[in-house]
């Protein structure tokens, strides 16, 4: 009866609206709160110049999100703080991975964005080949989970290549940059409500496209004001953003996604 249960209830939220916008702040914070380790706490040059910091802030979020990934899989069903605590260590260690790779390793924002690409294109091909659907009803076993939170974190590292790509390279600015991820985001919207587009693609696509916006948003917040930020502490934004997203989830209860069928 247990074991019933378990395999009918999905151990993630409802998509609403307060799911969209918790994601946003949470990949936000992911930036901020990657950034607050890699270069604020083992120190900027270091991280730049020789890699150390982003490999050592991987290592720690990397750890952290493990731990919260088989919590999440044991817990028998869906908890909120549990669900949001585990996205945002796939946003910090994506943070610091994407940082690693496109900086460090030096990738560049090009090859990592596509390296990473390939990566959640992958994982989303072999779980649909492994067990038939991508939707997120479906994840309420283990093994759905495990797909569900790689995938997740590959989208969660791309994101933050593709920010840094788009607000870099392209000479937009932080704010240029959010600008463009955020209509991406309303053309989903629109695509969503008015037309009859898979439902599962437009949700992975929105996804995906929350994380950049959040990269953006975060630089902009604690990037120096000489290169378009407002130069705020990384530690208080990162507190900020975190109070903001426990405050959203006692104010909008959250229940898991409807049952599988």
């Amino acid at each position: 009866m247990g074991d019933e249960t378990y395999n009918a209830i999905s151990k993630v939220p409802q998509v609403t609206l307060i799911f969209w916008i918790i994601k946003i702040l949470a990949t936000t914070l992911g930036e901020t709160g990657g950034d607050a380790v890699t270069m604020s706490w083992l120190g900027e040059t270091t991280a730049e110049a020789t890699g150390t910091g982003y490999l050592i802030g991987t290592a720690i979020f990397g750890t952290i999100f493990i731990v919260a990934v088989l919590i999440q899989i044991k817990a028998e069903k869906f908890h909120p703080f549990l669900y949001w605590f585990t996205i945002v260590a796939t946003t910090t260690v994506g943070t610091t991975l994407a940082d690693l790779l496109t900086r460090s390793v030096g990738i560049g924002y090009t090859g990592g964005s596509a390296i990473l690409l390939i990566c959640v294109i992958a994982s989303l091909l072999i779980w649909k080949w492994s067990t038939g659907s991508i939707s997120i009803e479906t994840v309420n076993t283990p093994k759905v989970e495990i797909f569900y939170w790689v995938t997740i974190m590959f989208s969660q590292t791309l994101g933050t290549a593709l920010g840094d790509w788009v607000a870099d390279n392209d000479a937009l600015g932080y704010l240029g940059a959010a600008a463009i991820f955020g209509g991406i985001l309303l053309v989903l919207a629109l695509l969503y409500f008015f037309t009859s587009v898979s439902r599962v693609l437009l949700f992975w696509i929105a996804f995906i496209t929350t994380r950049p916006l959040g990269a953006v948003v975060g630089d902009f917040l604690d990037k120096p004001m000489e290169q378009g930020g407002l130069e705020l502490s990384r530690l208080v934004a990162t507190i900020a953003l975190l109070v903001l997203i426990v405050v959203l989830i006692f104010v909008f209860p959250q229940k898991a996604a409807e049952e599988a069928h």
